[in-house]
């Protein structure tokens, strides 16, 4: 009977059995790769607006507070986008020809409303409450990013789900007082006094704060750790177990 295979086929399966395994590996680590970048999951990308309305001016050099706009924020599931009024409450008497705001005044005359695009896009299957993250601790700065320093916004996390479960697992990593929810500037060493370097007890919170570090024997010093204020507040807050918060049916509905 004549030979069926050459003989270099010998050579062609033996690198046939390195390749195929390797070629697999380079595929899925391109994909995981690709998942995860900025093109896949839209992060620091600049959507065009009707309008290029800077958080940078409003929140950061004005001030505005976020729930002046985003009024639902604290009773809803979602942060509403406010009506064309909020912005004539201050724009009807400042910079009131700017051609820049003429879709605003135009939007405000016709009673219709401006087209917004969406900066922050869940997938539909994927539920998120704004109000019971706010309500256990959860400020604005650990979702949205450093918004006060945005002349345009854009979404500054991934919003995959590992992401969501890596909070979900460890929430004491971005717990903050509820008075200090909105603040872009905040940080646990705002808990301190100035002078002595030690827990301020001028509020009640840094009162309770301060029991809650003696009955654990933590001692608080030069700087408030985030972890164990979390760890305070996740228990003030009665923020649930990991296991309770990683449950499929909190997010999938």
């Amino acid at each position: 009977m004549p030979q069926v295979f050459h003989k270099s086929a010998n050579a062609v399966a033996r690198i046939s059995f390195i390749a195929f395994p390797v070629m697999f590996a380079i595929t899925g680590v391109s994909l995981a790769v690709f998942y995860r970048s900025s093109y896949a999951t839209g992060v620091n990308e600049i959507l065009e607006q009707p309008i290029p309305f800077s958080h940078l001016h409003h929140v950061g050099q004005l001030g505005i507070d976020c729930r002046y706009c985003h009024t639902t924020v604290e009773t809803s599931s979602f942060a509403n986008i406010p009506p064309t009024k909020t912005c004539m409450n201050c724009h009807q008497q400042m910079w009131v020809g700017a051609d820049l705001l003429g879709p605003v005044r135009e939007s405000y005359a016709k009673n219709e409303p401006i087209h917004w695009k969406k900066v922050h896009n869940l997938p539909e299957y994927a539920y998120f409450n704004h109000s019971i993250h706010v309500s256990k601790g959860v400020g604005c700065y650990s979702c949205h990013g450093q918004v006060d320093q945005m002349p345009l916004m854009f979404q500054s996390k991934s919003l995959l789900m590992e992401w969501c479960l890596k909070c979900h697992r460890n929430p004491e990593n971005n717990l903050r007082p509820k008075e200090e929810i909105t603040s872009m500037t905040w940080t646990p060493n705002d808990l301190l006094d100035s002078s002595t370097k030690e827990l301020n007890t001028n509020s009640e919170l840094s009162k309770e704060f301060k029991e809650w570090c003696e009955k654990n024997k933590i001692v608080i010093k030069e700087s408030v750790p985030q972890k164990d204020l979390g760890l305070f507040l996740k228990e003030k807050y009665h923020v649930r177990d990991a296991i309770t918060l990683t449950s499929c049916s909190n997010c999938h509905r």
